[in-house]
């Protein structure tokens, strides 16, 4: 039986690798799915990714299949609907955030023609492959997503702090932080 070697901090369990194996680190050009990342990192902040991994069917269901169109309409009703349901982290500041991050997502579709184009744009449209031999190497934040990091804000989006912004570039494949004798690993 072959056994791939992964990047170690996924071993925990199935869900883990998983993630890891088919999602991580690929790059993801949709508007749709690049939202739903940041929902789920926008969550994340101060959690565990993997906390947000084993409630993402949760928040899939709870923001409407992570419909940006939809969520950028929520009002008050769903805002407590959404603090009342105890499968998703009922943080009423990033609930609210999500609402005005969607809204702030359709601007930069406006703007840019599509939110990929915009935020892709940063990496010159192409991942960013580090060469790392190991995971203590793996930063927490860059140069790149400090400057992104800061024109979100600009542009009015909520908890997108630098390490935030840099989980979501390694989420969405803007950066490809696999160590070299991962299985993943770009060449």
């Amino acid at each position: 039986m072959e056994t791939k070697i992964r990047c170690s901090w996924c071993e925990k369990d199935d869900l883990y690798r998983n993630y890891h194996d088919n999602e991580w680190g690929n790059p993801v050009y949709d508007d749709a799915t690049i939202f739903e990342f940041l929902i789920l990192e926008t969550f994340q902040a101060g959690l565990s990714w993997y906390t947000i991994l084993n409630k993402r069917e949760n928040f899939r269901k709870a923001f409407d299949q992570f419909d940006y169109r939809k969520v950028s309409l929520y009002q008050e009703d769903k805002v407590q609907e959404l603090l009342q349901n105890a499968g998703i982290i009922r943080n009423q500041l990033k609930i609210r955030g999500t609402i005005s991050n969607a809204i702030a997502f359709m601007k930069v579709q406006e703007e840019f023609g599509s939110f990929s184009k915009y935020i892709w744009g940063f990496v010159n449209h192409k991942p960013i492959v580090n060469n790392l031999k190991s995971m203590v190497e793996i930063k927490a934040t860059t140069e790149i997503s400090d400057i992104l990091s800061k024109d979100l804000k600009k542009r009015g989006f909520k908890f997108v702090g630098s390490t935030v912004v840099y989980a979501h570039m390694q989420a969405t494949g803007m950066v490809d932080d696999h160590i070299a004798t991962c299985w993943k690993r770009t060449n």
